[in-house]
């Protein structure tokens, strides 16, 4: 009874995005309230579950999204986004451009939103694939493929960082074991999948793009943009406070807090939180992004609110998937996934990976599908002893795949690209299904040595 509920849940939440077209936030809300009385929840307890889920999601994901937007729009609207992309560009030449656009997707994409990267990254791409002479799909793959996998496998990005916390992850952890599962990942399905991709859609290859679809866009100039370093050193801060950390923590305190830390073990500890990790990267990037280059504190301010604005949205969807997942799990679905695979001899990251897959297929948005697969696979984990960064990976990785017409990175990818929809679904859908096995395949090797 309780899959059952689940799949006519997942139904009609699907039926409300797309036929209904109501707003994501308010599908999720009514389909929690649904479900929870398709499985018999008390009324009230209903209510307490929405409650409970919503708040426990947001409680520290809040400041690293909020923060994380901030700091990538001050990086972006400083001009410094444009140095890293054009910086490393020149330096690799035209033989090597693809390497040039996936190290800078893979570093502006640390710093920014997945929807954001694109926007910031796309017309970057024209310009450098019109003076390079080659086509703009050549380039825009392994850009895209760069940014979907800082979105599904590293924090501070929201999927990555909400289900470390839904299944108790060190985000150090997941940060370090991502990255070596996002190199092969990116590598496969960006640079050698284009060389497959040319084969199927060869009149692809020959589009122009649509730069308009973007709107207005701000221009730079190379002699006021920051320095590359100060550019990059600001992008990826957060990341480097996360990785001292965990490496501290690994050399000395065997990879956790001892029950009796020092005050430099506090110290490393608390600077390696996302949260305040965000807040100092924050205050770095507000100076050399901003004050260093003699922006006035009220035009800052500005960049910063309007950075808030767009991920406004964006939290209350992610509260809404905690929302789902809590009532999910308060209705018994979790232990009767657990009972259902209890005797299966496959691997639970398999199973997360799996349910994942079904979830990003369905619902369309990658992170309420790895929300509500972390809620699923929670007691799985458990009861099976697997090291929890290994399932966030598993998890955001089969998030990933099979990004179809319920997905609006999907229709990004057309409109700017000029792609018919069968192009889109073997160029887009297909990179991102790429990406989600040979993550998957990553996490299991590494799964023999963790």
């Amino acid at each position: 009874m309780p899959f059952v509920v689940l799949i006519l849940g997942i139904a009609l939440l699907l039926f409300l995005i797309i036929k209904v077209k109501l707003n994501t936030f308010v599908s999720l809300v009514v389909t929690s309230i649904a479900v929870g009385v398709g499985l018999g929840l008390p009324m009230t307890q209903i209510a307490t579950s929405i409650q409970d889920g919503i708040g426990s999601q947001l409680g520290e994901l809040s400041i690293v999204f909020g923060f994380g937007a901030m700091l990538g729009r001050l990086v972006a609207d400083a001009g410094g986004a444009y140095r890293i992309a054009h910086t490393l560009i020149q330096k690799f030449g035209k033989k090597r451009l693809q390497l040039a656009i996936v190290l800078a997707s893979f570093i502006i994409g640390i710093a920014l939103f997945f929807e954001v990267g694109m926007v910031l990254l796309i017309p970057i791409v024209f310009a450098i694939a019109m003076e390079a002479g080659v086509s703009i799909l050549y380039l825009a793959i392994p850009m895209a493929a760069a940014l979907s996998v800082t979105h599904g496998f590293l924090p501070p990005h929201p999927a990555p960082t909400a289900i470390s916390a839904v299944l108790g992850a060190s985000a150090g952890h997941v940060l370090l074991y991502g990255i070596i599962v996002a190199i092969p990942s990116v590598i496969v399905a960006g640079p050698l999948y284009t060389k497959v991709a040319k084969k199927l859609v060869p009149d692809a290859f020959n589009r122009t793009g649509n730069l308009k679809a973007l709107g207005p866009q701000k221009e730079f100039t190379l002699d006021e943009t920051p320095s590359f370093g100060i550019s990059v050193l600001t992008s990826l801060f957060p990341v480097i406070l996360m990785a001292i950390t965990t490496i501290y923590q690994l050399l000395f305190n065997c990879g956790s807090l001892p029950k009796h830390p020092s005050t430099l073990d506090s110290i490393i500890a608390f600077i390696g939180t996302p949260a305040i990790s965000m807040t100092i990267s924050l205050l770095i990037a507000m100076y050399t992004m901003g004050w260093a280059r003699r922006f006035k504190t009220p035009q800052i301010m500005n960049t910063v609110e309007e950075a808030v604005k767009s991920i406004a949205m964006l939290l209350l969807v992610i509260g809404g998937g905690g929302a789902f997942k809590q009532v999910l799990i308060d209705g018994g679905v979790g232990d009767a996934v657990m009972k259902l695979f209890s005797g299966s001899n496959l691997s639970p990251l398999i199973l997360g990976w799996l349910i994942a897959v079904v979830l990003r297929i369905a619902l369309g948005s990658a992170t309420v599908a790895s929300l509500t697969a972390a809620g699923l696979v929670l007691p799985l984990m458990q009861s099976a002893g697997v090291n929890p960064a290994l399932m966030v990976l598993a998890v955001g990785a089969g998030s990933l795949a099979a990004s179809h017409v319920n997905d609006a990175g999907f229709w990004m990818f057309r409109e700017y690209f000029d792609l018919t929809v069968k192009e889109t679904l073997l160029t887009w859908t297909m990179l991102e299904t790429v990406i989600a096995v040979v993550g998957l395949i990553c996490v299991m090797i590494l799964s023999i040595f963790i």
